[in-house]
């Protein structure tokens, strides 16, 4: 099944389908390789890993396209993108959708914060106002060219204007067509298990590790009622873990080995990119029997 088609048909209300965010399409490999069944490409994974800054809204849409590309060349998985706030006004958004669709988005995540945005748990955020949000869903569904793409809208409003005007902007946000809606940031057990309770639809919880929301096991996001359950960053909180470990036993002993457990072996590297299929391409296309031979034979 086509990766768009085959998330709308993962997602109803308590799949509770658990996804996994990354930074890059190395990250996207492990996540596939491990089984999971969607993936999303984060901004502020992209932000942390590619520029070591906080995520304030410094990467564009450029960037988050590049990104997307390589992961849709590195896996078959749905992948789920996060478009900020859409890089501007409903006009921006119109076009950030279309490059994003070609550039292999099978969802796309718009939210409500202003320029710049922010990270969902820092302090300090702002949104604009319910009008143009609402004109940004209807702009981003306009804009897609395949109907089996999915438009998340995300509201940060909780932090801003209370629980009550979340549950608003959910609600609005479905009626201008999102397909599935994230409140980011609930500030209690109780409140992210409501979410899904405020309007009918698909909704998305959003665990940060250390962030405003509280870690639940995903049975009782499931029983819940949420359609997803979004790991934005733990692939990256846990390589930085791992990098600080490796690099500290390098420093203090001054050599790390294959047989160390602090490091992938190199066989392992090779595998996870693929090596051996262009080893075998290689043969097949650059040998004696390869693709220019054909070409020169014929």
């Amino acid at each position: 099944m086509e990766p768009r088609k085959s998330l709308r048909a993962k997602l109803r209300p308590g799949a509770a389908l658990l996804t996994p965010g990354v930074s890059n399409a190395l990250a996207g490999r492990l996540v596939e390789d491990l089984g999971f069944e969607a993936i999303y490409l984060s901004g502020a994974g992209v932000t942390n890993a590619d520029w070591g800054l906080p995520d304030l809204g410094f990467v564009g849409l450029t960037e988050i396209a590049q990104h997307t590309m390589a992961l849709r060349q590195a896996v078959a998985l749905p992948i789920l993108v996060d478009a900020e706030n859409g890089f501007g006004n409903a006009v921006n958004v119109h076009h950030a959708v279309r490059l994003l669709e070609r550039s292999g988005a099978d969802a796309i995540q718009i939210e409500d914060q202003v320029t710049p945005k922010r990270c969902g748990h820092f302090a300090g955020k702002d949104v604009v106002s319910l009008e143009e949000m609402v004109e940004k869903v209807r702009a981003a569904c306009d804009a897609r060219r395949d109907s089996d793409l999915m438009i998340i809208g995300r509201t940060d409003a909780r932090s801003v204007l209370g629980e009550r005007a979340a549950a608003e902007r959910a609600q609005a946000m479905f009626e201008a067509g999102a397909d599935m809606v994230f409140v980011e940031a609930p500030q209690s057990q109780a409140e992210l298990l409501r979410v899904p309770g405020l309007t009918p639809g698909l909704h998305v919880a959003n665990i940060v590790i250390g962030g405003r929301t509280p870690a639940l096991p995903r049975e009782s996001l499931a029983a819940a009622g949420f359609a997803l359950v979004l790991y934005a960053n733990a692939a990256l909180q846990g390589a930085i873990v791992g990098m600080r470990r490796a690099l500290r036993e390098l420093s203090s002993a001054g050599m790390l080995s294959e047989s160390s457990d602090l490091v992938a072996s190199f066989a392992e590297r090779q595998a996870l990119v693929r090596k051996p299929f262009y080893d075998d391409l290689e043969a097949r296309l650059a040998g004696g029997g390869g693709l220019a031979g054909g070409d020169a034979a014929a």
